[in-house]
């Protein structure tokens, strides 16, 4: 059958939006409204007519509200096919009237969890009824129309619906019910499990919006959002310019990921091309540390994207537009620099208020052919260093390995990162070898020098820090080679003794981390 007209109606909604307005125009059209609790309560208050649930089914609601709906005067109007005769003669014979739209939305389980709720309360907002409904409704959508988004009320309000749009209501509620079941499957493996990956993985995103194209301009995209609460780029506040591009978010959460870091450090700012960092530097204020990361590479930040750990103010924001950024990002702007950048119309701003917690947990996954790859976020944080060298580190080699291995933990491997005084001096990302990494870190560094006049580049007494160990000893002298003093590595080659060696003889001072930062 194509167009149903609505004579029976059953809302039970736990988020009321719209819902009031919704029973007017049902309540107009003749329509009988049938609803439980709250709803009941809410378009009684409204002055709509309402018949009670338990007055449906001639069963009370029990056990606080868990027994209501599931009833066979309820999912028998709901499932019996119209014109089957079999089915026909048993509503007749049971009274069980038919329900020719439901109305729905489920518990707020998602909600309850991302606010933190006790274990008790959460499994008390596990939606029982309501999914049962809703899939009963779906799978008999020839007949029955199933509403589980307030935005689709207005498509029912006329009291009558089409074949078309109840096969697209029906699409919608299952979807939504797996998402529902995919958070109550997922808190319980994650509450329960901790950290290990469970048997089963159920992931359920929800559209945040349609990206122009994917990397490329035949590839379609789209942001897709968690159910429970998160913070990040995803969630971020754009205050102005074009869309943001697929190609624009994976640059800017690399970039944000690394600055988050330095969530509680002094003021930091991180550049950021093709997911790699070009430019990071730490100094007494924002601007200042904006232009030690600008100098590391600054043909590279051009078309950059930018993240810093402060507010943003004016001064920084009149040096950042000085060359072409595509983004920003920060936890927030005050008005003199919002009105700096507003000027540069195609500049995004975006605004995350606190910054994600760099040690949280959580799953990173990647699409393989037949597959889907899962592991834990890489939120390792350094422990104790041990020195493998004759020559102790000075206080100040120390921190620049530090800042240098923090950096190196977000560029593509092979990763080498040049460090000196809490700016990077170069960045060697992506390569094949560790060497060539070295190489053009330093190549990075001296033309970096040459650009901006200093007599000799910031490689000259640097930290150096390598993401996985050295296989032989050739990398790290090219380090020594482009001046730096101090390395901070995992350690772990079957050659150690060798690098160590080479390190000892070249009077260099190297750790061990015990831990790399692979970054595919």
């Amino acid at each position: 059958m194509d167009q149903v007209t609505i004579k029976r109606a059953l809302l039970s909604v736990s988020d009321k939006t719209g819902i009031l307005e919704l029973g007017q125009a049902l309540a107009a059209q003749g329509v009988e409204l049938v609803s439980t609790g709250g709803t009941a309560k809410a378009l009684r208050e409204a002055g709509l007519e309402v018949r009670d649930i338990s007055d449906l089914t001639g069963f009370p609601e029990m056990m606080d509200g868990r027994v209501k709906t599931l009833h066979p005067k309820v999912h028998g109007g709901l499932l019996a096919v119209r014109d089957n005769a079999e089915h026909v003669a048993s509503m007749d014979e049971h009274e069980i009237g038919a329900i020719d739209l439901v109305v729905v939305n489920l518990y707020p389980f998602a909600q309850t969890v991302a606010r933190g709720a006790e274990r008790d309360e959460i499994i008390e907002n596990i939606d029982i009824g309501g999914p049962s409904m809703v899939r009963s409704a779906a799978k008999n959508h020839d007949a029955v129309a199933i509403l589980t988004d307030p935005a689709d009320y207005p498509l029912v309000a006329g009291g009558t619906t089409t074949l078309a749009d109840r096969r697209r209501f029906a699409a919608k509620a299952y979807a939504a019910t797996a998402a529902y079941d995919a958070a109550i499957a997922s808190w319980f493996a994650f509450a329960d499990q901790g950290e290990s990956l469970p048997v089963t993985l159920p992931v359920a995103l929800t559209k945040g919006q349609e990206l122009r194209y994917g990397e490329n301009p035949h590839q379609s995209a789209a942001l897709y959002l968690p159910q429970t609460g998160a913070s990040g780029v995803a969630q971020a506040e754009q205050l102005q310019g074009k869309e943001l591009s697929y190609n624009n978010f994976n640059d800017a959460d690399a970039a944000l990921e690394l600055v988050s870091e330095f969530k509680d450090g002094p003021p930091t700012v991180v550049i950021v091309k093709h997911a790699n960092p070009c430019g990071v530097a730490t100094a007494d204020t924002l601007k200042q540390a904006y232009l030690d990361a600008l100098a590391c590479d600054s043909v590279s930040a051009f078309g950059g994207i930018i993240a810093v750990n402060r507010p943003l103010d004016r001064e920084t924001a009149e040096a950042m537009v000085g060359i072409f950024t595509e983004v920003v990002v920060a936890p927030d702007a005050d008005a003199d620099a919002r009105a700096v950048f507003a000027a540069k119309k195609n500049l995004r701003l975006l605004l995350t208020g606190e910054l994600p917690d760099p040690a949280r947990p959580g799953l990173m996954l990647k699409s393989i052919a037949g597959g889907m790859l899962v592991q834990s976020r890489d939120n390792g944080r350094l422990g104790e260093l041990k020195v493998v060298t004759k020559r102790q580190p000075t206080e100040q080699e120390l921190a620049d390995c530090r800042f240098a291995w923090t950096v190196a933990k977000h560029v593509k491997s092979n990763a080498i990162v040049y460090a000196k005084d809490g700016a990077t001096a170069g960045v060697g990302a992506g390569q094949m070898n560790r060497l060539e990494s070295a190489r053009i870190a330093a190549w990075k560094a001296k033309d970096a020098a040459e650009k901006a006049g200093w007599a000799s580049p910031r490689t000259i007494g640097s930290a150096v820090a390598s993401d996985a160990f050295f296989p032989f000893a050739d990398g790290l002298l090219a380090a020594v080679e482009a001046g730096a003093t101090a390395v901070i590595q995992p350690g772990g080659s079957i050659r150690d003794d060798e690098v160590i060696a080479a390190a000892d003889q070249t009077g260099l001072a190297m750790v061990f981390t015990g831990m790399r930062h692979f970054r595919h």
